[in-house]
């Protein structure tokens, strides 16, 4: 039967969301392929931009058929082998620690190299912990547990054992970036907020300590103070940054023109390339950029709104939009000296890598959440609970 004239036919809507998610999600690519040519333009002549475009290229494609080799997972897949996943990943993070298997580098033992090929296992855990969670919440509500004393153990189980292995390699801002993840995916699915003012009065003075115990991070929070008070003052990363934002002005000196890259401006095509984006497409291009993460945020919403807000699928999708999101706001607070400096890859734009494959991937899983109906066989609906609003959230 055809759609009443003047209403929308809501598979086809969620088709053109769909669509639209990752035609977005192609324009931030399309903008990363440009910038790390740019930004990868260097005083030093050892170096030429294309060995850096041709690397991110080869991470690109190799990240686009993980995508789309993920968005035909099916969910009860997901669900069936969560845990066999996590303990994989649990015997990564193990396995980066042993000297001469994970590799050293600045002090931190973060990667497996294999020739001039690199991976950072910590990185995975943004796919890992969400599917976990939400495959804990939707057991707990079949249970029909509420949520109960009992039921603590088993859900904070999986942060407990895998944050102390990535602050051990160290990588303190991995580790936050992680829990903040999981508890984006237990807020989601209805967590108590009882339990969460709990879990933050344990671990606010368990990081004062984290701070205390290591001088530099204490410098960097100090100079992110000084970075407002004199611009003097500010460590080199944020003065650079603030003055490549700075010179673009409205419309920015034009692609490939500008100067602050050339030695001037650290990681110029990884973590501060939104400043480059700043000096060579001016104001205009980085108000672009915030649009079109907006409209990206709202798409996918969009593309998952169909989803039973206590189903796996939607907790999972929308933990992992979330994720994204918030990694693009954190970068561009660390670039425009919002937050103390912190390396934070802006998603889909800065030069490739682990996380640049981890991103996409989420797109791919996004995706494939997005087409599952809840009524159907594959679809892993909760409790049979009318409400869709957040069930006992205080």
């Amino acid at each position: 039967m055809p759609p009443t004239p003047g209403k929308l036919n809501p598979q086809l809507n969620l088709a053109d969301m769909r669509s639209l998610f990752a035609g977005l999600t192609c324009i931030l690519i399309a903008v990363g392929i440009q910038m790390v040519h740019s930004a990868s333009l260097s005083s030093d002549s050892g170096h030429s931009e294309t060995t850096f475009l041709g690397k991110h290229l080869s991470y690109l494609a190799v990240a686009a058929c993980c995508a789309w080799v993920a968005s035909r997972i099916p969910p009860i897949w997901l669900y069936k082998y969560a845990r066999t996943i996590l303990i994989l990943y649990v015997l990564l993070l193990i396995a980066v620690l042993i000297p001469g298997i994970g590799s050293r580098i600045n002090g931190a033992q973060r990667w497996f190299r294999l020739g001039s090929l690199s991976m950072q296992p910590s990185e995975f855990g943004r796919l890992v912990l969400p599917i976990t969670a939400a495959v804990i919440l939707t057991d707990i509500r079949r249970r029909k547990d509420l949520f109960s004393i009992r039921s603590l153990p088993t859900t904070l189980l999986p942060v407990l054992i895998t944050l102390p292995l990535v602050a051990a390699e160290p990588d303190l801002g991995a580790t936050v970036f992680l829990g903040i993840g999981y508890a984006t995916a237990l807020f989601l699915g209805g967590w108590p907020l009882r339990y969460f003012a709990a879990a933050i009065a344990l671990v606010v003075p368990i990081a004062m300590s984290m701070l205390i115990l290591k001088p530099y991070q204490m410098q960097r929070i100090t100079g992110f103070v000084a970075a407002w008070k004199d611009l003097s003052q500010a460590p080199w990363q944020i003065k650079q940054s603030l003055m490549s934002l700075g010179s673009g002005g409205l419309q920015g000196v034009g692609i490939g023109n500008g100067w602050q890259k050339l030695s001037y401006l650290p990681e110029a095509n990884t973590d501060f390339v939104f400043a480059v984006i700043g000096e060579e497409l001016g104001l205009a291009g980085t108000l672009t950029i915030c649009f079109v993460w907006c409209a990206l945020f709202l798409t996918g919403r969009a593309a998952l709104k169909h989803l039973r807000r206590d189903s796996f699928e939607w907790i999972f999708g929308s933990t992992l939009l979330m994720q994204i999101v918030i990694q693009a706001l954190a970068n561009i607070a660390v670039v425009t000296a919002m937050v103390p400096p912190k390396g934070v890859p802006h998603p889909f734009i800065s030069y490739g890598g682990t996380n640049l494959l981890v991103n996409i991937v989420s797109v791919g899983f996004i995706i494939g959440m997005s087409r599952c109906q809840t009524a159907d066989s594959n679809s892993l609906p909760l409790q049979s609970s009318a409400s869709t609003s957040r069930p006992h959230a205080a």
